[in-house]
């Protein structure tokens, strides 16, 4: 449940970028977020720093993306929101006493120091690695947008109107740009999701291999 709710101004996006475009989604989830976070706050009486930060960003890269028109913006974000937190991960692993993942999860599993400390490392590998995996996916896009540029000349190109627009070479280009688009607004719903998930369940299995031993503590 608590991931459906992570994921809730994601799945706003994708659903409003399938309708309109990805100017009205950053909107969507600007929205979106802000609401998570007020909801949060109401039902549970606090707020969840990942919340906090996701809408931050979401407020200054989306808000450029929609006053500048330039994707680059919001396709950047989930790179510099994973980032984020691996350096937060990795830096509780080398100030502080405990690890950030033994304060998150301490309370409800008991562990050898060594496995909390190993388990923040693979925290912080992961948030690095959906980082990148996000901008490759997104550098895709990139690269497509250029080539349409150059070929075309235009900056500011509606890629929902590329048959209005374009024809014969630059309508594939302007094709082709599009759907790397769309293939990263799949990548950031399910791409990331479903690393996430994975991750998570591969985090259980490593987490059963060492609970029988924490009364080693």
């Amino acid at each position: 449940m608590k991931l459906l709710v992570d994921f809730f101004p994601v799945l706003l996006f994708f659903l409003a970028y399938k309708v309109y475009d990805i100017y009205v989604a950053t909107a969507v989830a600007i929205a979106a977020s802000a609401l998570q976070v007020g909801w949060f706050r109401l039902k549970y009486r606090r707020t969840e720093t990942m919340h906090l930060v996701t809408l931050g960003l979401l407020v200054v890269f989306g808000g450029l993306t929609i006053l500048l028109q330039d994707r680059a913006f919001i396709m950047w974000k989930p790179s510099i929101v994973n980032w984020l937190f691996a350096a937060v991960f990795l830096g509780s692993h080398f100030i502080g006493e405990r690890p950030l993942i033994e304060r998150m999860m301490g309370h409800a599993v008991r562990l050898p120091s060594r496995i909390w400390r190993r388990l923040n490392l693979m925290w912080s590998g992961f948030f690095i690695a959906v980082g990148l995996a996000n901008l490759y996916v997104a550098g895709q896009f990139f690269t497509a947008e250029q080539a349409l540029i150059a070929a075309s000349g235009q900056t500011a190109i509606d890629l929902a109107a590329c048959g209005e627009v374009f024809s014969q070479e630059l309508l594939d280009l302007c094709l082709t740009a599009r759907s790397r688009e769309e293939a990263w607004v799949d990548f950031k719903l399910f791409g990331i999701m479903g690393l996430t998930i994975a991750f998570v369940i591969a985090q259980g299995f490593y987490l059963a291999r060492h609970i029988p031993n924490a009364t080693d503590l």
